[in-house]
């Protein structure tokens, strides 16, 4: 089985709605932890890929401002 790769936008939409159903009381209680966990794993995600694409932008940024003619 292959694994799709998961996508900022994926993944924010998935966390999106796993809080929207513990908001709306809709898991029942043996599910509640296995929601919380992929919660917990898809925040995590989230926060790694906006922390690297910030330091790629910011190398970006710097590489223009080291060589601006290039």
């Amino acid at each position: 089985m292959t694994t799709k790769k998961l996508s900022y936008k994926e993944a924010l939409a998935e966390l999106e709605d796993i809080l929207r159903q513990i908001e709306n009381d809709e898991p029942d209680i043996d599910q509640l932890t296995e929601k919380v966990k992929r919660a917990s794993y898809l925040l995590r995600y989230c926060q790694e890929k906006l922390h690297k694409t910030a330091a790629e932008v910011e190398d970006a940024l710097k590489d223009v401002e080291e060589n601006p003619e290039e």
